[in-house]
């Protein structure tokens, strides 16, 4: 019965995740190939575009977010609007947050925890509130 219960649970977490990519593309965000994201990430697109690369992980409790709601009452002439680009084979660790205006390099990896303000170049390990680059991968 628990070899039933395992398969079970494994292919129905699949499928729900394969639902929530559905969900997400019908939304406008652009999802490349063989992508794993979260149940419990959450995409805002209310003003601006998202793009996801081939191969990426998003974990959980990561919060992407395309606009700057506030921005209007800062700066009317602002619309608040912006893009995120994550590139292929990037990795963003648990809790990370990325915030509108910002595009992440091919095979990067974004700790867990982290506040991404600004571009991330490629082949790099960045973590930290701002993230910063810690590490570049070889």
């Amino acid at each position: 019965m628990s070899k039933l219960g395992r398969w079970l649970l494994h292919y129905l977490g699949n499928l729900l995740r394969w639902f929530k990519i559905c969900y997400l593309r019908f939304l406008g965000i652009k999802i490349g190939k063989n992508c794993m994201i979260s149940l419990r990430s959450k995409f805002d697109t209310r003003r601006g575009t998202i793009v996801v690369g081939n191969n990426c992980t998003i974990t959980y409790g990561c919060i992407i977010v395309s606009h700057d709601a506030s921005a209007m009452h800062i700066h009317p002439e602002d619309d608040g609007e912006g893009s995120v680009v994550i590139g292929n084979n990037v990795y963003i660790g648990v809790g990370s947050i990325i915030l509108r205006n910002v595009t992440i390099g091919d095979n990067s990896v974004i700790g867990a925890g982290s506040v991404v303000l600004k571009d991330i170049p490629e082949n790099v390990v960045a973590a930290g509130n701002p993230a910063r680059t810690v590490k570049t991968i070889s």
